[in-house]
């Protein structure tokens, strides 16, 4: 069976204050987006196996959150041996999912090729024990994602239509840098309530907070961010830790997509 993992964009993210255990609660809307990595898991007669194409995946392969997942389901069920190939184009490091998004369509791939009978319950409680975001991709729509990322609320939100440019400028921003220079705080409004407004107000009110520290520090992000803006966006932001900027525009921007060669750019429509 092949399946495309998605990425997704954080549309707003308030850091609101460090756990006791080390992590920390957030608010942000986790939202879906068409640019995807494919995998294919067939079984095997022989020994499992596990190969990779496209960009290049730092570590060993059973090191790949998909490798931990088919790993985490043979804890429960009796699976056989199979052959998993992962074909990577969504870029890492990048605030986009990508790899969250991997582990999470590998469980859903095996829950369909093996008919394990897992709900959609049981198959993001699975995915949280892989990453905070992961269990966000089981279900695939948008939500409204609290505590550590992993607890999800109902949000009546669809940008259906809406044209998005997502550049990554190369730069890959680790999880350990971009918190080390946050400062969590409560909001004065609610991402929920920000979000029910017209999205022409949102370039003023809804933030992603990492961009306060990482700004500063990585320049080229607040120029992709204006770039995104002279080319017609209604609204530009980075999504998650970084370093990913994207623009939503109402139709498709007229003028050239004029960024270095080394970036990686996609566009389409929500």
């Amino acid at each position: 069976m092949i399946q495309f993992p998605n990425a997704k964009i954080n549309l707003g993210l308030q850091l609101v204050e460090k756990r006791p255990d080390g992590f920390h609660n957030l608010v942000s809307c986790f939202y879906p987006v068409n640019w995807t990595d494919a995998l294919e898991i067939l079984p095997n007669q022989e020994e499992a196996s596990f190969t990779l194409s496209g960009l290049a995946v730092p570590d060993e392969p059973t090191s790949n959150l998909c490798w931990k997942a088919y790993e985490l389901l043979r804890k429960d069920f009796e699976l056989p041996a199979i052959q998993m190939h992962l074909h990577k184009v969504i870029p890492m490091g990048a605030g986009l999912g990508g790899g969250s998004a991997d582990a999470a369509f590998t469980l859903k791939i095996l829950n369909t090729v093996f008919d394990l009978k897992l709900s959609a319950d049981d198959l993001e409680n699975y995915a949280r024990q892989l990453g905070s975001d992961c269990a966000f991709f089981v279900r695939n729509k948008p939500v409204l994602a609290v505590e550590k990322g992993d607890v999800f609320e109902p949000l009546a939100l669809d940008l259906t239509g809406w044209h998005i440019v997502l550049v990554y400028p190369n730069l890959a921003i680790s999880t350990a840098v971009a918190y080390a220079g946050v400062s969590p705080r409560f909001p004065e409004k609610s991402l929920k309530t920000l979000l029910a407004q017209d999205i022409s107000s949102w370039k003023n009110e809804v933030v992603n907070d990492f961009e306060e520290s990482l700004f500063p520090k990585y320049p080229v992000l607040a120029q992709l961010k204006q770039q995104l803006y002279d080319l017609g966006a209604v609204y530009a932001s980075m999504s998650g830790s970084g370093s990913t900027m994207y623009g939503l525009f109402k139709t498709a921007p007229a003028a050239p997509l004029l960024f270095p060669q080394e970036y990686s750019v996609w566009q389409g429509v929500l």
